[in-house]
């Protein structure tokens, strides 16, 4: 095209282009428009005292990819109205197209959340007795996870394949695809077992969320449960990560498998004259009007006659293993007050025996020479 060809042709191209961004910036402003109406009269309606937590979900989660999504909807319907030559709209036609997958995408992704908020109002993870609760959010974490990553692979893939180059490619990969699964299954064999060990988590479950384990010597609660990883938050406020793996082939210690109720036991070491039925009466008068007790057990024996002590065994119940912690410890620390205040001499001892030394013996001499 000649220079003067361009230049008469300039006011005709000048007048595509406004035409062009006219219809675009028409059509975000009426997905801007329509957000703006829908979430405002959302927000109205949750002012309300007695709004649903529904609405507030979406109020929540769905506003930012709301923003997005709605204009880029409203501008592909009216794209057909842009008076583009057949590449450019072509080109406009899949960048438009992508987007409305990406923020399609996005908004899933967030409605999921809008379901993980109506399960978590039925079902509390706080309460005393939650071990349904703990079943259903182990599953309902994994299953999130899983469908949060479909979703994107999904969009992921959606967005590829409408690109002519990509479908090619994508053909070219299907032809070797038999050698490619093995190469691909023996360099990702641990990563597929973590995912099929996190299966067999998620539905058998060994462990829930909020299980109290001891574990590799540490007590803690689960705190996370990914696709690859347990998460366990220790007493003392570390995190211990482990492997799925692990909890499939090692053993290890869940308090809470089918109840949170746990017994509690305190030992305690004295000499061999304490009053036992004295200590055991101190324990009863002790548990019995204890906010921590739970009224099942409350038991004194004597386990174990040593060298030189008795060991005496207290097994207290209560409704947790943080509860049964805390009981034992106050136990303790009552038991032995109580002995030290009124047996003090059955504390344990070490008792030593001298015997007197043998009188000196003289020898009478026959006298000096």
């Amino acid at each position: 095209m000649s220079s003067s060809d361009l230049g008469l042709n300039l006011p005709y191209h000048l007048s595509l282009f406004l035409d062009t961004a006219l219809v675009v910036l028409g059509g975000l402003g009426l997905g801007l428009l329509l957000k703006w109406l829908l979430f405002g009269l959302l927000r109205v309606y949750n002012r309300r005292s007695d709004a649903p937590l529904l609405t507030q979900s979406v109020a929540r989660w769905l506003g930012r990819p709301s923003a997005w999504f709605l204009p880029v909807l409203a501008l592909s319907f009216l794209l057909p109205l842009a008076p583009l030559g057949p590449k450019p709209f072509e080109v406009l036609r899949r960048t438009v197209e992508a987007l409305l997958i990406s923020t399609f995408a996005w908004g899933l992704v967030r409605t999921v959340n809008v379901v993980e908020d109506l399960v978590q109002q039925h079902y509390r993870l706080g309460d005393g007795d939650n071990l349904r609760v703990r079943k259903l959010f182990t599953q309902l974490q994994f299953v999130r996870k899983l469908v949060v990553s479909l979703i994107v692979f999904l969009a992921v893939a959606l967005i590829l394949m409408s690109f002519a180059t990509v479908r090619k490619i994508g053909t070219g990969l299907l032809t070797s695809a038999g050698i490619a699964s093995v190469i691909v299954g023996f360099a990702a064999q641990r990563s597929i077992s973590n995912l099929l060990a996190g299966f067999q988590i998620a539905f058998t479950q060994p462990i829930r969320l909020d299980d109290v384990l001891v574990v590799e010597g540490e007590w803690g609660r689960v705190e996370e449960i990914t696709f690859t990883y347990v998460v366990l938050r220790i007493w003392d406020e570390r995190r211990l990560v482990l492997p799925l793996n692990y909890f499939i082939e090692k053993p290890f210690q869940n308090w809470t498998r089918t109840t949170a109720q746990l017994l509690g036991t305190v030992f305690i070491y004295a000499d061999y004259t304490l009053p036992i039925d004295a200590v055991r009466q101190e324990l009863q008068r002790i548990v019995a009007d204890h906010a921590l007790w739970d009224k099942r057990v409350c038991v004194l024996q004597v386990t174990d006659s040593k060298e030189r002590t008795l060991e005496l065994r207290a097994l207290v119940s209560a409704a947790s293993s943080s509860q049964a912690f805390d009981l034992r410890c106050d136990v303790r620390e009552r038991l032995v007050g109580f002995i030290q205040q009124h047996y003090p001499e059955c504390l344990p001892r070490t008792r030593t025996s001298v015997d007197a030394p043998a009188a000196p013996s003289f020898v009478v001499g026959s006298g000096a020479e």
